[in-house]
């Protein structure tokens, strides 16, 4: 996709009004399309039930053998041609996950490696759904501080490898894929990053969690008959979690900026359960004709999910230069977070 935002070259420095911009985007999701009417072959459900309780009809799962790396350096790819920058020229990699290749090394090293950008820093970013975000804005900070130029910004999950399939509570809300964003400087006040916003309450750990494979519970014979190596989660516990937080996100983004609902074209909220979306809209009296979704194609990819629906918006035409545009996102740990840009 040919980008709309190409200009002339930056400035070899970033002065005191230096902001930072997204220059591309891209994503991936896997071949393999997993429909609700599949998913009555595995537990007890039914497409009516899945749509109107979640507004799912497909997703897709990564095949065997592919992991998260594979789906970010797609996504990545994509990313760089679409901002006409080189795997050599980026400083640093941030990528939002839970479900890297491995615990370590960082996915972002193992990404590094495959795109052949020798040159740049690596660390993942554990913020659950809430990733992307959360590495957005580290991207943001070090943007603007001048430290680095261009930076590589993923969200991806393959959340179908910690998935229990017999579990109808989870397993129908959950899909794998990854998009990418590049982040450089601009001095351009018309355009980039205006505000940012992160928040998390650990105490509500345990509504979200993957109890085992980490220190507290490492991996053992009884801790896989215990099925503790799936994702867990008490969906009414953070339903209204996530709609409150969701909504203070936005309304707390837009005072900061001083910017009026009015005048945002479009928000981009964390595909988690359409229900959810429609309650953010509804308190913040925003029209849902101005919220983008896509959570029927794809279901929840977790870190991937604003990124992915911020690329296919674009792909719309559904975003312009000097749009305002709100990416918001609720996760694990719980965390939460919001970025505010004009395009």
């Amino acid at each position: 996709m040919a980008s709309p935002h190409k200009t002339a070259a930056e400035p070899e420095t970033c002065g005191p009004r230096c902001s930072a911009y997204i220059a591309g985007t891209g994503f991936e999701v896997p071949d393999k399309v997993l429909t609700n009417a599949d998913l009555q072959k595995l537990v007890d459900t039914s497409d009516e039930w899945i749509v109107e309780r979640t507004g799912m009809k497909e997703r897709r799962v990564v095949s065997d053998g592919q992991a998260a790396s594979d789906l970010a350096l797609a996504a990545a790819r994509k990313a760089l041609a679409d901002s006409d920058t080189q795997a050599s020229d980026i400083d640093l990699i941030i990528v939002g996950t839970v479900t890297g290749d491995m615990l370590f090394p960082s996915t972002s090293c193992v990404l590094q490696n495959k795109l052949g950008a020798a040159r740049a820093a690596a660390m993942d970013v554990g913020a659950g759904c809430s990733g992307f975000i959360y590495a957005l804005s580290t991207a943001r900070q070090f943007i603007e501080t001048g430290t680095y130029r261009n930076i590589l910004v993923v969200g991806v999950e393959v959340l179908s490898k910690i998935t229990d399939w017999t579990d109808r509570g989870t397993c129908v809300l959950l899909g794998d894929g990854a998009g990418a964003a590049v982040v450089k400087p601009t001095t351009d006040r018309n355009r980039g990053i205006i505000a940012s916003l992160l928040g998390a309450d650990g105490s509500r750990g345990p509504d979200l969690c993957m109890p085992a494979g980490g220190s507290r519970i490492p991996a053992s014979v009884d801790s896989v008959v215990q099925r503790l190596h799936f994702l867990k989660m008490n969906g009414n516990a953070i339903f209204k979690v996530a709609v409150r937080n969701m909504a203070q996100t936005v309304s707390r983004l837009l005072n900061t900026a001083r910017v009026r609902a009015e005048d945002v074209k479009l928000i981009i909220p964390h595909q988690a359960n359409l229900r959810i979306i429609e309650a953010v809209a509804k308190l913040l009296r925003f029209p849902m004709e101005r919220v983008f979704v896509n959570i029927q194609k794809y279901a929840n990819t977790s870190s991937a999910t604003t990124i992915i629906a911020l690329d296919e918006a674009r792909a719309a035409g559904l975003i312009r230069a000097g749009d305002l545009i709100v990416l918001v996102a609720f996760g694990a740990g719980l965390t939460w977070g919001g970025v505010l840009l004009r395009w």
